[in-house]
């Protein structure tokens, strides 16, 4: 029996002679184009919003808050991705009529219009909202961990500051006794010399110094943690362990399970969010009652 067979390579075939022939009506790519043309762009404090009459033009951020918009949908978030995906997809060959923006362009947009990003959530909840989307009597709140770059290694609370601070300690002393004991008596057991002994004595007491800044900082700002790569992240509990991570808060609308709302956290227990979530809730569905439901 024969397998099936695929056709040759060489040989001349006819594609569509539009790219628009390769999309079809009930795409998400098309709901993407038409919501973002329907946005002012300008209002919502978008980076080259508005050109200038002179210099290079810049890349339409109407065409890269569709690639982003795309990539969120899609789970390709890197920016490398994004744009390798605009050089072969079809579907965002459509979408910015095969704009092929590079890598860094794509990541300065991200990072040049956070929050006019955040204004376009806002603006599709809007649109959902007047097109009666949301049910407005049942909400469902819940919150999702998100690792951090952060490391563990690179977050402290005050115990375990201590601990390292007094382990420092205790190393500097054995260090310090070394090298009283060296000074005392001739040995041919192979020892690091004085100059090893002293440098690692420096290295630790200057590790000493940055512990001692970090508790002070930690007293000073009344918080329970500390991170060093990203600072507003928290060890909390991920998975069954403990992981360095955000704690993102969203609000779903129980009619066509639609996010009305979200918020980016670094509180490791859900239940302190629940009440302002809900009153947020409540204005944006511009309701006087509504039933919530979380996990207990």
């Amino acid at each position: 029996m024969a397998y099936i067979q695929g056709i040759n390579r060489k040989q001349s075939i006819m594609f569509p002679e539009v790219v628009d022939d390769y999309i079809e009506e009930n795409n998400p790519v098309q709901f993407i184009d038409v919501f973002v043309d329907s946005l002012d762009l300008n209002e919502s404090g978008f980076k080259y919003s508005e050109t200038k009459s002179t210099g290079r033009p810049p890349y339409n951020p109407g065409d890269m808050l569709k690639l982003y918009l795309y990539g969120y949908l899609n789970r390709v978030r890197s920016s490398r991705r994004l744009e390798k995906e605009s050089g072969r997809n079809v579907e965002l060959m459509w979408l910015l009529k095969k704009l092929k923006p590079d890598f860094k362009t794509i990541a300065d947009f991200r990072k040049d219009n956070r929050k006019a990003m955040k204004k376009v959530c806002k603006e599709f909840t809007l649109i959902c909202k007047r097109l009666e989307l949301f049910g407005g009597e049942i909400v469902s709140i819940d919150g999702s961990k998100f690792k951090a770059c952060n490391s563990k290694k690179r977050n402290f609370n005050e115990a375990k500051l201590k601990k390292r601070l007094r382990e420092i300690d205790e190393k500097i002393e054995k260090y310090l006794a070394e090298l009283e004991e060296n000074d005392a008596k001739e040995t041919i057991e192979k020892r690091p010399s004085k100059e090893e002994m002293r440098k690692k004595i420096e290295d630790f007491k200057k590790r000493k110094s940055e512990y001692l800044q970090l508790l002070g900082k930690l007293k000073k700002s009344k918080e329970t943690q500390v991170s060093l790569t990203d600072p507003d992240s928290r060890a909390m509990v991920n998975n069954q362990r403990i992981e360095v991570c955000y704690n993102v808060q969203a609000t779903v609308d129980k009619k066509n399970k639609l996010i009305i709302d979200h918020e980016v956290t670094n509180e490791v227990k859900d239940s302190n969010q629940l009440s302002k979530m809900s009153n947020r809730a409540k204005e944006i569905l511009e309701v006087e009652k509504l039933e919530v439901l979380a996990d207990s």
